[in-house]
């Protein structure tokens, strides 16, 4: 791949160097078998029965990724920004349909690794499984706290908590998403922050 065109990568790469170094010959084989796609806000990345057969990463923008049930009604599981990456992992593993509805909330550019280039990376450049297997640690912590907020706090700690650590996406998604993050209301939600503002 001609030098010029590393730009795109620049982010994913900076992304990877914070766990594995590599070299010019591992960063030309890598930025090699990535796509680049570019999607406008309100487009499916993903949608249920389709295999998500690649890992996503942002590099720019902002994504949620949320089931509906039978009611019709989204329940958001996660959002997802620039530097993160994200996808429905159990189809992923599994070659199973997706569950997960991945969907831009703005207009967003994203970096795909198929799983069967990603087999090939694993062999060709053997730190990237030491990359991926901490990715899937940091991951599976995440959504243990995750499950385990669901559980034992009340929706204003889990806004509080979604506030203190994610004030970057608090700002980028609306009132009605946040809501279905939290597994509340949009109108009970717009109650809480006005009864939190009063007492600041």
């Amino acid at each position: 791949m001609n030098r010029q065109n590393y730009s795109k990568y620049d982010f994913i790469l900076k992304n990877i160097n914070r766990h594995v170094k590599l070299n010019r010959s591992e960063i030309d084989f890598f930025c090699s078998i990535l796509e680049f796609k570019t999607y406008k806000k309100k487009e499916l990345i993903l949608m249920p029965n389709k295999i998500a057969d690649y890992e996503i990463f942002i590099n720019s923008g902002c994504v949620k990724c949320y089931t509906i049930d039978n009611k019709g009604v989204e329940h958001i599981s996660l959002f997802a920004i620039e530097g993160w990456w994200t996808g429905d992992l159990y189809s992923y593993i599994s070659d199973k349909p997706a569950t997960f509805f991945i969907e831009t909330i703005e207009d967003s550019e994203i970096i795909t690794i198929s799983k069967q280039q990603k087999e090939i990376l694993y062999k060709k450049v053997l730190k990237f499984e030491r990359f991926f297997r901490t990715l899937y640690q940091n991951s599976l912590a995440s959504h243990i706290r995750r499950i385990n907020q669901n559980i034992s706090f009340s929706a204003e700690e889990k806004y509080l908590n979604f506030k203190k650590n994610n004030p970057a996406i608090e700002k980028r998604v609306s009132q009605k998403n946040l809501a279905s993050y939290l597994g509340v209301t949009p109108e009970f939600l717009s109650l809480l922050k006005k009864r939190l503002s009063n007492k600041s």
